[in-house]
């Protein structure tokens, strides 16, 4: 497929025509072109999931970085009909029932989106937007830039503002029991 008709709502099973040679998201149907990401972000994202994977020994739960397709769920609408698939760089699911295909439909625990240029706006934005109304339990966004995490977490059914941690800082996850982030050991893999 080459670039697709922005007038048409998508849905899964469009998006799974995409040419495979470049990465997509959709929300809402609309379809985003995401660009690969940088060394610093890809450090990063190892370097989170290097100390969340332990952390989940023994619980239902699994740590998955992107690519990865994450279907979020709108009422009463099959997983090939739904109009939003993203690619979060992390996320956390703990109930594995919505695995199939090419990753999960339904809402996950937790989600880590880290910054890019490209991405920055969108990230703070859209899927921000997005997650919150589809229910994620907590979201962070990384900014390797800055060195610092904003955490966002579900409350009543909204985030509200966010609490913000430095490079200094340890943050004790709110949706994951005993999960604790180190992250110094997270930055300093971009030094």
């Amino acid at each position: 497929m080459s670039i697709p008709d922005l007038e048409k709502v998508y849905t899964y099973s469009d998006y799974l025509d995409f040419s495979d040679d470049v990465r997509w998201e959709l929300l809402d149907g609309v379809p985003y072109m995401l660009d690969a990401p940088i060394w610093e972000h890809q450090f990063i994202s190892s370097a989170l999931n290097a100390q969340i994977y332990p952390q989940l020994e023994g619980t239902p739960c699994h740590v998955v970085a992107a690519p990865f397709d994450l279907r979020l769920p709108h009422k009463n609408v099959k997983d090939e009909d739904t109009t939003t698939v993203v690619q979060p760089d992390i996320l956390v699911i703990c109930d594995k029932s919505g695995l199939k295909g090419t990753g999960y439909f339904g809402v996950p625990d937790f989600i880590i989106e880290i910054l890019s240029d490209s991405t920055a706006r969108y990230d703070k934005t859209k899927k921000l937007d997005k997650y919150e109304k589809s229910g994620v339990k907590e979201y962070w966004i990384v900014d390797p830039v800055g060195m610092d995490v904003s955490v966002f977490i579900l409350n009543n059914g909204i985030y509200g503002k966010p609490d913000y941690y430095f490079k200094n800082d340890k943050i004790k996850l709110t949706a994951l029991e005993n999960v604790e982030i180190d992250l110094e050991l997270v930055f300093n893999s971009i030094k």
